[in-house]
């Protein structure tokens, strides 16, 4: 796998670290999730391929003990606000003294510069900050935060595993590591670069909602069916647009030019009507393998039953039956290869770790008999 043979300590937080994790784990570097005493464990359910140990950091010695996991990985990552590491001793000055080859990922909410760097958050909040949320709504109504994907996982954990790479190939020509500060605002401002650079060419000229790809458009926005499931279009081009036309039964030569604005809304009230008289199976019996550009919207029940991802095999079962989807993307020489056990319990490979870095099975019982450290030992089902 690409990242086989790279280490990474991944300090435990909420969804957007563990999934920058994930992606590393996925990949096929080591990771290990540092986990506090007596915790649930990662509550995202995002530890696929990775192993726990418990440490208390906030002693002293738990965090000497990190230090020392610190000096012999690759990438350390930390989901805390600015300044929670450097007062448990564990800031990146200090770590890559130690470990100049180290690379310090810090995937917080705000950045750690700026009057919002110490303050809470979540991702509606980063999201607002961005800009982007101002974009998301339909016409008349408030904005609305796509679930907590966006800033989340697309500003933070993306961008960071994106920032974790590029520090490991610049670590090959100079062999130094260096501190990444990835945060949810400006990363989720980075993914919305098309929305700036087409602000000038009339894209988003109208309020929220009445755009051509916000939901404006009547060829880009969705439509129930008959059922009550839901197709969508994205028919912007004028050739797709008259394949959509064709399918739903009408004649373009009765209908108002597609990029009349003013004639949008009745527009969509007229298609709707179309829609709503087929079932969401019928509409893909009409619209299959044609240039339409209109599919189902498919259900989680649904997604991993659909022929295409079948074909792909873009869907993945862990030995829990918990399905989910395959590592993207897909590398021909070097694909991902995700572990298909069940997530670790908090400290279960503790005492294991430990042993890798050094410690001695006496520092280890010391260790663990002062509550330091944390070892969940598992027990045979007889």
């Amino acid at each position: 796998m690409a990242l086989r043979g790279v280490r990474v300590v991944e300090l435990a937080g909420l969804a957007p670290g563990p999934f920058c994790g994930m992606i590393l784990a996925d990949f096929g570097a080591q990771v290990m999730r540092v986990d506090r005493l007596g915790s649930r464990g990662d509550i995202s359910h995002l530890g696929r391929g990775k192993r726990s140990i418990a440490v208390d950091l906030k002693r002293p010695r738990g965090a000497a003990v990190l230090r020392r996991l610190c000096a012999g990985v690759d990438v350390v990552l930390e989901p805390f606000r600015s300044g929670v590491m450097e007062k448990l001793q564990l800031g990146p000055e200090i770590l890559q003294q130690v470990n100049p080859k180290l690379i310090y990922a810090r995937l917080s909410g705000f950045g750690q510069t700026g009057r919002f760097s110490g303050v809470a958050g979540h991702d509606i909040n980063y999201l607002a900050l961005s800009g982007v949320l101002s974009k998301i709504g339909r016409s008349g109504e408030n904005p609305y935060a796509p679930l907590n994907l966006l800033a989340d996982f697309g500003g933070g954990s993306l961008i960071c595993a994106l920032g974790i790479m590029m520090a490991l190939f610049e670590r090959t020509r100079t062999g130094k590591g260096q501190v990444i500060d990835a945060n949810m605002v400006e990363g989720t401002a980075y993914l919305s670069s098309f929305l700036w650079k087409t602000h000038k060419v009339g894209l988003w000229e109208q309020p929220r909602g009445q755009n051509l790809l916000d939901g404006g458009a009547p060829f880009y926005t969705t439509y129930r069916t008959a059922d009550g499931e839901f197709m969508a279009v994205g028919a912007l081009e004028p050739q797709f647009y008259e394949l959509l036309i064709k399918g739903l039964g009408l004649n373009s030569a009765e209908l108002p030019n597609q990029m009349s604005t003013a004639d949008w809304p009745e527009m969509k009230k007229k298609f709707a009507v179309v829609f709503a008289k087929k079932t969401k199976a019928e509409w893909c019996q009409i619209f299959e393998g044609t240039d339409a550009c209109v599919t189902p919207v498919l259900t989680f029940e649904e997604v991993a039953h659909h022929d295409h991802h079948k074909e792909r095999g873009s869907f993945i079962s862990d030995e829990e039956q918990g399905v989910s989807p395959r590592p993207a993307p897909l590398l021909s020489s070097t694909p991902a290869t995700p572990s298909f056990k069940r997530d670790p319990f908090v400290g279960e490979h503790t005492e294991d770790i430990l042993k890798e870095f050094g410690f001695s099975q006496e520092e280890i019982d010391r260790l663990n008999s002062d509550k330091i450290i944390e070892i969940h030992e598992l027990k045979a089902n007889l």
